[in-house]
């Protein structure tokens, strides 16, 4: 393999995951940006999408067989949804065993405090969390969130999910392998936003939103792609190379309007993904109050400054349910109660309020 610019770009992205790792003083500079695609991006994300990014820069270049890429980025964006989906069957699962309303966000009190939900599922994430963990458990800062507090709660069906992200990364490479550079780099980013989505946020959160849909819009108009781009920058070359590069299905016989479809039909799928999510978080919203129960308190609970209105002590179960002001915001709320209840009960769990961001 050549020392090209591709491969110096995917080292420099390496070398600046490691950097973020380190050190703090990057945050200010990429966390405004990273936020955008990444849903509240924090410093563990940055450091896995650098990271990524560059491996997918890099390792495509050391495939040297010949490989249908366009067959391989179809088998990417299954293995993609497959684990989204079944990583929201996973959330589903472990309430049903637990004994938790799905309409509730899970939060974990051993070690840091670990939050999941069905709009934002992080049980994958405390997989990978504790494998880290084991190995350069030292090395990690407090300030980085493995959601290994969750790790003893995943069902044992979650293991098995966890084995599709390898064989995900495996057929994304052969996909982005040979491909424009324009392409590639977009492939490159989509797919690092994709993992890190099935990790951490679910089938429900934007970078696995923005990983699957950007797989499927290089799928079906990645042509189209580069041929604007190359058209911007007045390359011939790349242009006469992209036009050997035909759309999968423009030789299948369709007609126009079904070929227009095709290519339109991403939009479709933008807007049906968006607006099940927000039906499934204002369909589950409680709105009198949030509920909020205790599992296992020590005997001096105190939420202090937090405006509970009702207390109900649930005899032989050993939960504590409170009813708390509809007026605070959710994520705040679930933040705060993690202060006073922090070494006090061995997991707490609070109703959506999906109402309240719009205050």
């Amino acid at each position: 393999m050549k020392l090209n610019k591709t491969t110096i770009l995917g080292l420099i992205f390496i070398i600046f995951a490691g950097l973020i790792f380190i050190t703090d003083v990057f945050n200010p500079i990429i966390r405004p940006v990273t936020y955008l695609f990444l849903m509240g991006s924090s410093k563990g994300k940055d450091i896995m999408f650098f990271g990524l990014l560059g491996l997918f820069l890099i390792i495509p270049q050391f495939v040297k067989k010949d490989f249908d890429n366009e067959k391989f980025l179809k088998i990417s964006l299954v293995v993609g949804w497959v684990l989204l989906i079944c990583g929201i069957l996973l959330e589903i699962i472990f309430r049903l065993q637990m004994g938790i309303k799905l309409n509730t966000v899970f939060c974990a009190m051993s070690n840091t405090m670990s939050s999941t939900s069905i709009l934002h599922t992080h049980l994958l994430k405390s997989i990978l969390g504790a494998v880290i963990t084991q190995i350069i458990g030292p090395f990690v800062q407090s300030n980085i969130n493995t959601g290994v507090g969750l790790y003893s709660y995943v069902p044992s069906f979650g293991f098995l999910i966890i084995l599709l992200i390898p064989i995900l990364f495996a057929t994304l490479i052969l996909a982005i392998r040979n491909r424009p550079w324009f392409t590639s780099m977009l492939l490159a980013f989509f797919s690092s936003c994709l993992i890190i989505g099935a990790i951490d946020g679910g089938l429900f959160g934007t970078p696995a939103l923005v990983g699957i849909l950007g797989l499927y819009l290089i799928y079906r108009n990645g042509y189209y792609l580069n041929r604007i781009f190359y058209s911007i920058l007045g390359d011939e070359k790349s242009l006469e190379k992209n036009e050997e590069i035909q759309p999968v299905y423009r030789n299948r016989g369709f007609s126009e309007w079904r070929y227009m479809l095709n290519r339109l039909l991403i939009w479709f799928v933008v807007i049906g993904i968006i607006l099940l999510r927000i039906t499934i978080a204002f369909a589950g919203a409680e709105t009198d109050y949030y509920t909020v129960d205790v599992v296992n308190p020590t005997d001096n609970v105190d939420l202090g400054s937090i405006n509970v209105k009702v207390i109900d002590n649930t005899t032989g179960l050993n939960k504590t349910t409170y009813h708390i002001d509809s007026s605070y915001n959710e994520m705040k709320l679930i933040n705060d109660l993690n202060v006073p209840l922090k070494n006090s009960c061995e997991y707490y769990t609070v109703s959506w309020n999906v109402y309240s961001y719009l205050n």
